[in-house]
């Protein structure tokens, strides 16, 4: 297209020359006449935009990540003239149309029209615009590209997806943990001690080691002490830009609900906790109360002044986590002071998983992993099957 304005612009100039050098009327014929071209060409592309005519719609605004939803559009020239090139834009960067090429140049004979029957498919989580961005128009002569923003684009609200894995490698090891977790019911203590975290039970202090040591120490207990099992995830915003918080919420919430619908189909109960101005929470029996938690989690808006940290700070402090035996965080940056806490969890005798939804390299955090607090990296695009 830019040589065709640069082969126009030679010409123009060539033809006042001869209308300089040589004058008559044919030198001035052709003068006027590469003079007018770009303008007919611009008047067209005016007469183009007021009378061409897309209609697209979606068969339900209210989708499911990775699931294909039927969308239709239409492009009609309700002129009397033909429509050279005619092309659309798609918003590619959060969802995609089947048999539908972006680079594809429509012709339009008076009356006509194409019409499109496919699939869109959303790959986040949230509330963006799919299906045609913009359309842009080209000239006869291919002077001009004009492309403007279509109104009315279909704004579509994604539910976050359900992935099941078979199995979580993150508790492989639970069944393999020490007696005291796994053997028999809650009983005696036995002789070990360890410093009193918050949380525990004043029945548990020690008072001679206490008064030996000068700080609370509390017993160890033998038995099935844990029972419980909890769930947290992050719901801070960490961006102003969707291309970079979209991924990351929706492989969160991903993440989450894999872990829940893998619980509630075996009927193993868990309370879940997050932060939304405040604590919210959710406890699951089984099956049955997952629907509910589904529309929960749903619902939830990612917010930059949430804090994971102190979500989970004030969860610690309350004593709740203290009585699970195993605690699933999800987040997305881990630091010391969050690593102390898991540590403090671990300590009181849970199996504490930290999911990391990041592309970075957070190996200097995984080598203090061991059986009884892990660190698990997993990448904003990776399938979760076998990373869990």
């Amino acid at each position: 297209m830019k040589m065709r304005n640069w082969i126009l612009l030679d010409l123009w100039v060539l033809s006042l020359a001869a209308i300089s050098y040589y004058g008559g009327a044919v030198s001035y014929g052709i003068f006027w006449g590469i003079t007018f071209i770009p303008v007919i060409s611009l008047i067209y592309l005016i007469f183009v935009y007021f009378n061409l005519r897309i209609l697209q719609q979606i068969e339900n605004r209210n989708m499911i990540c990775g699931q294909p939803m039927p969308y239709f559009f239409v492009l009609q020239n309700d002129s009397f003239c033909v429509f050279a090139s005619i092309s659309v834009n798609l918003f590619s960067s959060f969802s995609s149309v089947e048999d539908l090429p972006g680079d594809t140049e429509y012709e339009l004979l008076p009356g006509d029209k194409y019409a499109f029957e496919t699939k869109l498919t959303c790959k986040y989580r949230g509330e963006y615009e799919v299906g045609v961005k913009e359309i842009i128009m080209t000239d006869f002569f291919r002077l001009f590209r004009i492309s403007y923003r279509i109104p009315g684009t279909i704004k579509a609200l994604v539910l976050p997806k359900i992935t099941r894995v078979s199995n979580l490698k993150s508790i492989d090891s639970l069944a393999a943990l020490p007696q005291r977790t796994s053997l028999r019911e809650r009983t005696e203590p036995d002789i070990v001690v360890r410093d009193y975290a918050a949380g525990d039970s004043l029945k548990q202090i020690h008072w001679k080691a206490t008064a030996r040591e000068q700080k609370l120490k509390v017993r160890n207990l033998t038995g099935e002490e844990k029972q419980g099992i909890s769930l947290l995830w992050d719901t801070r915003r960490y961006s102003k830009e969707p291309k970079a918080y979209l991924p990351i919420e929706d492989k969160i919430l991903e993440t989450t609900l894999a872990i829940s619908i893998f619980l509630a189909e075996k009927n193993i109960p868990f309370s879940a906790y997050f932060g939304q101005r405040g604590i919210t929470s959710a406890h699951l029996e089984g099956l049955g109360d997952f629907d509910g938690f589904y529309r929960q989690v749903s619902e939830i808006q990612f917010d930059q002044e949430e804090n994971f940290q102190q979500t989970l700070l004030e969860i610690t402090e309350s004593g709740i986590l203290f009585e699970s035996k195993v605690i699933f965080c999800v987040l997305h940056q881990l630091n010391e002071d969050i690593l102390k806490l898991a540590e403090q969890l671990e300590r009181a005798g849970s199996l504490v998983v930290l999911y990391v939804i990041t592309d970075e390299n957070i190996e200097d955090f995984s080598r203090q992993s061991n059986e009884r607090l892990k660190i698990m990296a997993i990448s904003v695009d990776a399938s979760l099957e076998g990373s869990l």
